[in-house]
């Protein structure tokens, strides 16, 4: 199998490429600036904000893996819409010109906007997302449902939830720095679905054996929802730290999280939404459709993300 993958350098596309490199499959890698994934081969240097993957790039491909994106907070609302819309259209166009079969869109969990209540949500229970990043995946997403499903060129669609690994990004990263310099415990309180690394390479290698035809979504998690205490005491339990420790108040983590916006410069109330509000996904359709069934939890991954922070 060929395959071609976008933003290869990214936390994704490196521990997909190292996977592909692993299984002896043949690949075509493109990042902005051209890096090295890992100890792969160098990447061909493409800035998607302005430029297009080539027509020469995509000969002989059987399956894209679209992982480029920006998800930059800061970001100007253009760039999103660049970047992760109209780059994500022009990709898919050349590909279906080229005779690729399977072209994976790696959209987000963001693009279906704010939940109405705490229950898992299934594909269709979306909301107008509220800011740039969730806009722009989803009109990519409407775009690419219109556009291809009809097309012999199998689409697929997913939305992962936060994802988990060695080198933690995002809250796991900051919850994990937390419970290192032994900050009282979060409160209880909210809860979000999360998805393993391992197994999300393990289910885009999948993918293209399923024979899935048209456009499918699917939110890819691992079945579990974990609060702010319930993670922080896990990462915690992994440092080898006794015992669930002092119980910060609310005050305390609305003051941290009011510091870490500050610091990212990011509007007040992000972070303490993202941590302490309820952001659950229902991942029965990608499980019905692709056999995929999720191994890792936060709680076996936990020690691998210790040491590589």
């Amino acid at each position: 199998m060929s395959v071609l993958v976008t933003g290869a350098t990214g936390y994704i596309g490196r521990a997909l490429t190292e996977r592909l490199h692993r299984d002896g499959e043949s690949t075509v890698l493109v990042s902005r600036r051209g890096a090295i994934p890992g100890r792969g081969k160098p990447s061909h240097a493409v800035d998607l904000a302005t430029g297009t993957v080539s027509d020469e790039l995509l000969r002989g491909v059987e399956t894209v893996y679209h992982l480029a994106g920006i998800a930059h907070r800061r970001a100007a609302e253009g760039q999103h819409a660049a970047v992760n819309c109209r780059a994500t259209l022009a990709l898919a166009e050349a590909a279906e010109r080229a005779g690729v079969q399977t072209f994976v869109f790696l959209s987000s969990v963001k693009a279906m906007g704010a939940a109405a209540t705490a229950m898992p949500r299934r594909e269709s229970e979306v909301a107008p997302p509220a800011d740039a990043y969730g806009r722009s995946k989803w009109e990519a997403e409407c775009a690419l449902r219109e556009r291809y499903a009809g097309s012999a060129m199998s689409v697929i669609i997913l939305r992962p939830a936060l994802v988990y690994g060695p080198r933690p990004k995002a809250n796991l990263k900051w919850l994990l720095r937390a419970a290192r310099f032994q900050l009282p415990a979060p409160p209880a309180g909210g809860a979000r679905s999360m998805v393993g690394l391992d197994d999300l390479v393990e289910l885009l290698l999948l993918l293209p054996r399923c024979g899935l035809s048209g456009v499918s979504t699917f939110n890819v998690t691992d079945g579990h929802a974990y609060s702010a205490r319930e993670s922080f005491l896990l990462l915690r339990a992994a440092l080898g730290k006794e015992g669930a420790g002092r119980t910060g108040p609310a005050w305390l983590w609305r003051l941290l999280a009011a510091l870490l916006d500050f610091l990212q410069r990011q509007p007040q109330g992000s972070s303490y939404d993202r941590l302490f509000a309820a952001e659950r996904y229902d991942n029965h359709a990608v499980q019905e459709a692709t056999g995929w069934r999720p191994r890792q939890t936060l709680a076996t991954v936990a020690p691998m993300m210790v040491a590589t922070l």
